[in-house]
């Protein structure tokens, strides 16, 4: 358990600190067009996630579970349906190692982070529709998080970035 504790503690702040340095030029960036290009040339970088796709042993279940359990509206099928978008915010993007504990099971090479408002309330709202939800006790300094599965056993993390004192 400790080791295991130990290995959160050293990545949770690789995987969601890095990508919340907020220097005066990183806020500004999140609005500057011209951020999106590399400060050391004029290469492009992309400017968020378009998608997140996966396969599924049941894809209709699976979409249902997470419209109905966390919001989160999957892609239109027709021209009256509505695209599912996103607060803006931080985005962690890190690759782990290959053995990594964190995600639980080991042969599930993803794991997915959804920002909350409120970590308390969404684990309530889960586990009254029957998903398991462990909040970690930790208040970080990065926030609060979170950790269930979907009802493939897909490994979720919620997070609660700190709320700003202004």
């Amino acid at each position: 358990m400790k080791h295991q504790r130990r290995e959160i503690l050293q990545m949770v702040p690789l995987a969601i600190g890095a990508s919340m340095m907020f220097s005066g030029k990183a806020i500004e960036g999140e609005h500057n067009p011209e951020s999106q290009k590399d400060a050391s040339s004029d290469r492009e970088k992309v400017t968020g996630i378009g998608g997140f796709f996966f396969r599924a042993q049941d894809p209709a279940a699976l979409a249902k579970w997470y419209q109905q359990n966390l919001g989160i509206q999957t892609t239109p099928t027709s021209d009256n349906q509505q695209v599912w978008r996103q607060e803006a915010g931080a985005t962690a993007f890190t690759p782990f190692p290959e053995k990594t504990k964190y995600f639980g099971d080991p042969s599930k090479m993803w794991m997915i982070n959804f920002r909350v408002r409120d970590i308390d309330k969404m684990a309530a709202q889960l586990q009254a529709a029957g998903t398991k939800v462990t909040i970690d006790p930790t208040n970080y300094s990065i926030g609060r998080f979170a950790s269930l599965n979907d009802p493939e056993g897909n490994p979720i993390q919620l997070w609660q970035p700190p709320r700003s004192n202004s």
